[in-house]
């Protein structure tokens, strides 16, 4: 599997010693407040286990340490092999320090020249600002708009539909 490496991380495939900080991420009522309820255990484990596995889904770290800073993935999907869409998080502690944006650059430019990947795209809830930044920042257009499409904990909300053109980075 890849190692992704920045000017100041590593992204590296996803091992079973992450299992803690997978957990806690999943758990974080600040970082799921954008993405979904929190699971039961046995879900976040599914959903862990499926990770292991996945091939382009990456711890994201910096260079000098250990601790995971987020994490971020690439799906490709089946029915178009140029098409993928990408989804990442990063703790509270590490967000506006610009790691989101090195990381999501770093891997829509691995997708573009490792993969068959010519575009990519990603769905955030409109109320996620600081998403919408690192997206916008990078280059992806917001494309459309799913008004009240999206339901956490029984709160619909608006989801944006971004996308990243190999070419545009």
């Amino acid at each position: 599997m890849a190692i992704i490496t920045t000017p100041r991380l590593q992204l590296s495939p996803f091992e079973p010693s992450d299992w803690a900080f997978f957990r806690t991420l999943r758990e974080d009522r600040a970082i799921m407040r954008y993405m979904a309820a929190i699971a039961p255990e046995k879900e976040t484990r599914r959903l862990f286990a499926a990770r292991l596995t996945a091939p382009h889904t990456f711890v994201i770290r910096a260079h000098d340490d250990e601790t995971p800073l987020g994490d971020i993935g690439l799906q490709i999907s089946t029915q178009n092999r140029e098409e993928a869409d990408i989804g990442y998080t990063v703790i509270p502690r590490a967000q506006g320090k610009g790691i989101a944006s090195e990381a999501l650059n770093a891997i829509c430019d691995y997708a573009f020249t490792q993969t068959t990947v010519r575009a990519i795209n990603a769905y955030v809830l409109a109320d996620n600002s600081g998403s919408v930044r690192v997206l916008e920042k990078i280059g992806f257009v917001r494309t459309q708009v799913l008004e009240k499409a999206y339901e956490i904990n029984g709160v619909r909300y608006d989801d944006w539909v971004y996308r990243l053109e190999c070419g545009a980075v």
